[in-house]
């Protein structure tokens, strides 16, 4: 089976290796490969490796002394990971204490296993869980080199995003001053203060503030981290032109807040702004909306339209890049 693999100068390997292995993207099943002076390492998401790296496909052995789920169970189960938790998605409770009894009883380096018990709801954003396996719903997330701790069922987060996270990331030029709207437990902001940026993060969760804290001191950052408990229309005019770089990753109401984001713009600002719209015209309504709240005080150019990933039957999830110039 030809499975997705980074490769590299065998020279590179451990320091290539323990990067992946940060980002959570070594995929465990596979092994490693030497093969003409390249090693190979297996990953789990291709899309999600950072730039720069030879992402090619080819045959691996699977690791014979690794007993997977499958194994156990027969069939392939479903499920997210994060961290060492296993993040199930299962109506029939019958099933998804099956597969947690699998998945804790393989060789995978899983400890928590939960099922998902309701969508995300109310204004902190966050579900609730079933707890087939572990001592918590905390975990310790690894993203692109940050660590994060957080609390499942206290606040919000998706591993699927990592990819377009980094992605913006990547743009930040250190000295810029970066705002993030609903930081949540800080995946923009830490990697971005990481960068060198100073920023700003606000969010009306309390644990997600605590978290945003704790995530900032754990990766080195705490300086260049200012992180506000409420509600960023409360706090937009403290900070009244101060940002280069303004995120707004609250896809089903964003536009709610665009006369905040307005407010908090420099002279010269990058807005990246998350919309979830038909797939007939995804991009539309969101350059719309911040046209009618910046202009005619600002220049509005959209530099990117970007489809993060498919949200439902026919909708989107998507991403514009704007530069607002005075």
């Amino acid at each position: 089976m030809e499975v997705p693999c980074v490769r590299v100068p065998r020279e590179e390997g451990e320091a290539t290796r323990q990067r992946l292995a940060d980002a959570d993207l070594i995929d465990d099943e596979y092994e490693l490969t030497v093969d003409d002076g390249s090693l190979y390492l297996p990953v789990t998401d291709p899309d999600a490796v950072p730039e720069g790296f030879a992402v090619v496909a080819r045959p691996l052995e699977e690791r014979e002394t690794q007993t997977t789920p499958a194994d156990l169970l027969g069939f392939e189960p479903s499920y997210e990971r994060l961290g060492r938790a296993a993040l199930l998605d299962e109506d029939d409770d019958g099933r998804a204490r099956e597969i947690a009894d699998a998945i804790v009883a393989s060789d995978l380096p899983l400890e928590t296993v939960l099922n998902k018990q309701s969508k995300v709801k109310g204004e902190t954003r966050i579900r609730d869980w079933a707890l087939l396996a572990g001592e918590n719903t905390e975990v310790v997330h690894r993203e692109y080199g940050c660590e994060f701790l957080l609390d499942l069922a206290e606040v919000y987060f998706s591993p699927r995003l990592a990819t377009e996270r980094n992605r913006v990331v990547e743009q930040v030029t250190a000295g810029e001053r970066a705002f993030d709207m609903f930081a949540g437990v800080g995946p923009f902001v830490i990697p971005v203060a990481k960068r060198g940026a100073d920023c700003v993060g606000v969010d009306v969760n309390d644990a997600a503030i605590d978290y945003l804290r704790e995530n900032a001191r754990r990766n080195g950052v705490e300086d260049r981290v200012t992180a506000i408990r409420d509600d960023v229309r409360e706090v937009a005019p403290e900070y009244e032109g101060w940002a280069d770089r303004i995120v707004m990753n609250l896809p089903h109401s964003a536009d709610e807040f665009l006369e905040a984001a307005v407010t908090v713009a420099g002279d010269d600002c990058v807005l990246h702004y998350y919309d979830i719209q038909h797939e007939d015209d995804p991009f539309g309504p969101g350059e719309r909306a911040i046209r009618e709240a910046a202009e005619p005080a600002y220049d509005v150019s959209v530099e990117t339209e970007r489809v993060v990933r498919s949200y439902a039957p026919h909708e989107l999830n998507v991403c514009l890049d704007v530069r607002l110039e005075r």
